[in-house]
């Protein structure tokens, strides 16, 4: 259980940090009222949506995110069992 314990935590740490940074590379979603109305047509209607780098910086993101909620849970686990 030790072994495994450590092993957990470092990948949580790690979740940690990565989501911390993705997030500060994401470009922001509201840049006033004209940036949200336009940023908006343009995401909606362009044909390349999934593929620009704040698309697959959001999918990075949601994906880390969902490893680091799975972590610590596992890490509740473990931590309530010992």
């Amino acid at each position: 259980m030790g072994a495994l314990k450590v092993i957990v935590n470092v990948l949580h740490i790690i979740f940690s940090i990565t989501i911390v940074v993705l997030v500060l590379l994401q470009s922001a979603k509201s840049e006033g009222l004209s940036g949200s109305i336009a940023g908006g047509a343009e995401t909606f209607f362009g044909k390349n949506k999934g593929r620009t780098l704040d698309a697959m910086l959001s999918k990075f993101t949601s994906f880390v995110a969902v490893a680091f909620l799975i972590t610590s849970i596992v890490l509740f686990i473990l931590i309530k069992n010992v």
